[in-house]
């Protein structure tokens, strides 16, 4: 990946729009645009929006509802906001850009199920006068942008964590397992690599799997797999690329009779994960500001259907390379390791979660013991 701009990832969830257009030099939302530039439309535009599967929590619980929210409020209530989810079809999404086109929508927000095989139809969109914004995975053709997280970072983040996890235990004769995301999911080759190049030097990394769909199914089928040729007791730690699928290892090391738990990484700060680290089961998991990139790409998606260039090129400075296009104008949100020892300042300072939410009777022990109240 090429170098990314990074400014958008140091800002509160609450003050996201503000701080990250005066960072980046641009134009505060309501506030006009450079008087040198044509507004072609005024708040009456229609923004696509396709999300990739339900597996995992965030997307209908952040990403869906909050770009809606934003979408309302920097149109003044006049923008519409036209929502899919493909389930892990890429067939289905293919169908739903043709339906995206049909409705003839403005400005297109897609999250690819397969970054390939979505290529075709964003070219499709392109040829329709449809601007184009890959989100939160880096789509294949023609996008004009590219809002994501610091993927790099996140693998980054997880190796070294995972690392500092097994402490003195950390060397070539320690073996670990690697349980990776999906193979068609460009961001899960971002993890493994940074997080290969963390670990490569300090442990031997004696399995490793692509799991297919992200599903939690499969790694829990790889992990019990791995199990069978390590056998448990040798297996110091479990890289797990994110928190879905820790859940999987989890049970198949429970399944195993395995009662206290290697150090499992995760990514996406799921509530279940939240507990499984208060509990132990699981060591960390990569906190990713979903309500900081939501509105960022809501924010995007509306300037540029508006015609707001400036704006929407002052949100998206950064430059990223995909197997089609060159030089792909990025938005790129940075990211937190979430320990025992941070979860009030993380999910709980930006109302991911409640403690309520969090400690329910199961966890009030373990919530108790890490000061959560």
């Amino acid at each position: 990946m090429n170098t990314r701009m990074r400014c958008a990832g140091l800002v509160g969830v609450a003050s996201v729009l503000v701080v990250s257009l005066s960072a980046c030099g641009g134009v505060l939302p309501g506030g006009g645009s450079d008087s040198s530039e044509a507004v072609r439309k005024g708040n009456d535009v229609k923004i696509g929006l396709l999300l990739p599967e339900k597996e995992t929590a965030r997307y209908e619980k952040f990403d869906y509802p909050i770009i809606k929210k934003q979408v309302a409020e920097l149109t003044d209530g006049k923008g519409q906001l036209i929502y899919a989810n493909a389930d892990q079809d890429d067939k289905l999404q293919n169908r739903q850009v043709e339906q995206m086109i049909e409705k003839k929508v403005d400005t297109l927000l897609v999250d690819a199920v397969d970054a390939e095989k979505i290529a075709a139809s964003v070219q499709k969109a392109k040829d329709a006068g449809i601007h184009v914004i890959a989100y939160d995975r880096l789509a294949q053709g023609p996008v004009d942008a590219y809002v994501g997280f610091d993927n790099g970072l996140v693998g980054q983040t997880q190796g070294k964590e995972l690392v500092a996890a097994l402490g003195e235990k950390a060397d070539k004769s320690t073996k670990i397992v690697m349980i990776n995301g999906s193979p068609t999911d460009p961001n899960a080759a971002d993890y493994k690599d940074s997080a290969r190049a963390e670990l490569a030097d300090a442990v031997t990394i004696a399995k490793s799997y692509d799991t297919a769909a992200w599903k939690p199914e499969n790694a829990k089928t790889e992990m019990k797999q791995a199990i069978a040729a390590l056998g448990a007791s040798n297996i110091a730690g479990v890289y797990s690329a994110n928190d879905g699928m820790a859940g999987g290892i989890v049970a198949a090391f429970k399944e195993a009779g395995v009662t206290k738990m290697p150090p499992i990484t995760g990514q996406d700060a799921e509530l279940a994960a939240v507990q499984r680290i208060l509990t132990g089961d699981q060591y960390m998991s990569v906190y990713k500001p979903y309500p900081q990139e939501a509105a960022m790409a809501a924010e995007m998606a509306v300037r540029v259907a508006q015609g707001r260039t400036i704006e929407f090129e002052a949100l998206a400075m950064g430059r990223t390379d995909s197997p089609t296009t060159k030089q792909i104008r990025t938005a790129s949100v940075s990211v937190v390791a979430l320990t025992r020892g941070n979860i009030k300042q993380t999910v709980v300072k930006d109302g991911i979660f409640t403690v309520k939410e969090i400690c329910t009777a199961k966890f009030a022990v373990a919530c108790a013991e890490a000061g959560l109240k």
